[in-house]
Formats: C-alpha cells, sequence, structure tokens
C-alpha cells in the first residue's frame, strides 16, 4: 500500500478578503475531491487573503498510481486560471516504511 501527499502553493488573483479567498478555494477543493476522488483541503497560509496551501492525499495499491493521481491534481492547479501555482512539495510512503 502506498500513500502519497502533494502540498500546493497558489498565489490568488484578485482577492481583497478572507471571505473573496473562500470563494476561490473551495470550489478548487471540491473539484480536486470530485474529480480525482481524493483528500483535499486548505492546509497553510489561512490568515492571508492571497496566498493558500492545498494539500492533497491519496491511496493506491501501486506507486505507479498514486504518482499518476498526484500529476493529475497538480496539472488541474497550474490550469486553473484565477490561481498561479508557485511551487509544490511531495511526499510518498509506502507500508513498509
Amino acid at each position: 500500500m502506498f500513500t502519497g501527499a502533494l502540498t500546493a502553493d497558489l498565489l490568488l488573483g484578485d482577492v481583497h478578503s478572507l471571505k473573496g479567498k473562500r470563494a476561490v478555494v473551495r470550489p478548487i477543493v471540491a473539484e480536486l475531491r470530485r474529480r480525482f476522488a481524493v483528500a483535499a483541503a486548505e492546509v497553510g497560509d489561512l490568515d492571508l487573503h492571497r496566498r493558500v496551501q492545498v494539500g492533497v492525499a491519496t491511496v493506491a495499491g501501486d506507486a505507479g498510481q498514486v504518482t499518476d493521481v498526484l500529476d493529475a491534481c497538480e496539472r488541474l492547479l497550474a490550469e486553473r486560471p484565477e490561481v498561479t501555482l508557485l511551487s509544490t512539495h511531495r511526499q510518498l510512503f509506502s507500508d513498509s516504511d
């Protein structure tokens, strides 16, 4: 069994409040969950209105499948016009670690 985690640092576009930030981040997190059946949430920069860290986690029996899902999630984040993907960090764990 393999577990993968992706943390993405995003810069939001024309957002001037935490309420505006929520309006942008919630649909992104919901789409990640719906399209890829992953656990996803806003995990960092909670008090900043133009920055957000989104965390994604997935589990599979094959390391390649975990990598493919995280690749797809990263592509989705990079293609969103309302955000700029600044950086990502990945971790892959196996049950033998």
